[in-house]
């Protein structure tokens, strides 16, 4: 078990040095993934990468859903 933890500290690590920007969401997504990928067979490792990306994709998508409220918001108001 500590392998599998300090695997996956390792690979979050390596995510969150590329840049901050690309690093949103992918800690919390990561950190679930891998207790649910370490419970569901011993998988850590595979579940923090899924859920590193899945946890990206969503905030990418809620950016995305800011702007268009922000935008809406900001033409309104002219």
């Amino acid at each position: 078990m500590k392998s599998t933890l300090l695997t996956a500290a390792a690979v979050l690590l390596m995510l969150g040095a590329g840049s901050a920007a690309n690093a949103k969401g992918c800690i919390k997504g990561a950190v679930v993934g891998g207790v649910a990928g370490h419970y569901a067979g011993h998988h850590g490792v595979l579940g923090a990468a899924a859920g590193c990306l899945y946890g990206r994709h969503h905030a990418k998508e809620q950016e995305k859903q800011r702007q268009q409220q922000s935008q809406v918001n900001g033409q309104g108001k002219l």
